[in-house]
């Protein structure tokens, strides 16, 4: 199978990078998506156990929220989106209910934000998140022995980074982690240089070249469940078909899911029954 193509720079344009990246622009309801995820997770954490903003870290968006599962069978860990620049773990409490109800604990960073930082930083960040979790986890009921990282948008590509990280960053071992979901997930960083919101990532070229995935080597070796909406960019569509590429020994499924775009992709995450939510809990075995 032919990798899916790198686009040329001629083909970059302004005008092309924000039709095809600018995904509130692109989905006119994305509000209601906002409203009803902050609705439903303010009921979560008033009626779910929940160990909400643990310090992982010494800076303020240094927080993960736990939810243990009873009889639990593993973990997942979610890590939201925003590129890279917006949101908050809290708009995703939701996502909790379903998956502790089925025997899965979860945990949910928060992490640093652009333009304070650099992506690079963020990354550095989660890694601080999922080392912490390893080490303390256990003793706020989480069953980290099987443990699946996934991530949404901006929360992709950092679970991909993940994915790539040198071994000697991960202080567990890595054999605890059983599988990754990264959805909608940025992975060739080149065209968002051409972007507006380059204003608060403030990429370079070098810095491109550090962040690109599809280039390197994953050091995790679980099996990956890459998932991208059917309705979403054709940009958005590529990315994900480009990391199933150069990742495809490990690549278990790619995913494009019918009717959803950018933001319910996320719904469909949480929904015990649709595809994404069964391929992701059939990774914890």
């Amino acid at each position: 199978m032919e990798p899916p193509p790198l686009l040329p720079a001629q083909a970059l344009t302004p005008q092309f990078v924000e039709s095809e990246y600018n995904n509130r622009a692109r989905v006119a309801d994305h509000g209601d998506y906002f409203a009803r995820w902050e609705r439903d997770s303010q009921f979560v954490r008033a009626t779910l156990l929940g160990h909400l903003d643990l310090a992982y870290g010494p800076e303020a968006r240094h927080r993960i929220d736990l939810f243990p599962a009873a009889r639990a069978r593993g973990l997942l860990v979610f890590i939201h989106g925003g590129y890279w620049r917006s949101l908050d773990k809290a708009m995703f409490s939701w996502l909790a209910a379903s998956w502790v109800a089925g025997g899965i604990g979860v945990a949910i960073p928060n992490y640093r934000l652009c333009p304070a930082v650099r992506i690079e930083q963020i990354i550095d960040d989660v890694v601080a998140a999922l080392n912490w979790l390893f080490a303390h986890g256990a003793r706020y009921g989480l069953a980290t022995e099987r443990v699946v990282l996934s991530g949404h948008s901006a929360g992709g590509h950092l679970t991909g980074a993940l994915f790539a990280q040198p071994r000697a960053r991960l202080t567990f071992d890595p054999a605890r982690i059983v599988g990754g979901v990264p959805m909608s997930g940025l992975v060739d960083f080149e065209p968002l240089l051409h972007s507006s919101f380059n204003a608060d990532f403030c990429l370079d070229p070098e810095a491109v070249s550090r962040l690109n995935l599809y280039d390197k080597r994953p050091t995790l070796a679980a099996p990956l469940v890459i998932a991208v909406g059917g309705d979403e960019s054709s940009e958005f569509k590529r990315q994900s078909r480009l990391l199933a590429h150069a990742w495809s020994a490990q690549a278990k499924a790619l995913l494009v899911l019918d009717g959803r775009n950018h933001f319910s992709i996320v719904d469909a995450f949480a929904e015990r029954g649709q595809p994404l939510y069964d391929s992701a809990l059939a990774l914890l075995g």
